[in-house]
């Protein structure tokens, strides 16, 4: 079975910027104009899964859940450092997960939109 996470936004070309500069996945393509909406699809080639992030007209009003979380599982302790790194270099903050498991074995930060993202150090092949 493949898995895609679908969300509307209002700002694609921030989500679109966040997803590949700051978190490292790639474009995998893009739709314009397909009954109203555009779109994007990002993730990694060759994976049963990916993004996709669309825009139209309507105005969309966010209500996540504290809980509400996507989580990344670096493949190894260097992936992850460098996820780290990188989040770090463009100026964004950590903030702290109502579920104490995330703080313990991850790093949670905000995308554009102020949906929470944990970068997971818990399932690592190497440890460091």
């Amino acid at each position: 079975m493949k898995f895609r996470f679908a969300r509307h936004t209002n700002n694609l070309e921030n989500i679109k910027s966040f997803y590949i500069n700051v978190l490292g996945f790639e474009l995998l393509g893009e739709f314009k104009n397909h009954a109203g909406y555009n779109g994007i699809f990002i993730g990694k080639p060759n994976l049963d899964w990916h993004l996709e992030f669309t825009v139209s007209d309507d105005e969309i009003i966010h209500s996540f859940n504290e809980d509400d979380i996507l989580v990344f599982y670096p493949e190894t302790a260097e992936d992850y450092k460098l996820n780290i790194e990188n989040i770090q270099k463009q100026n964004i903050c950590f903030i702290n997960a109502k579920n104490p498991y995330w703080d313990e074995n991850g790093k949670m930060i905000l995308d554009p939109d102020g949906y929470r993202i944990v970068i997971s150090n818990s399932k690592l092949k190497t440890s460091f």
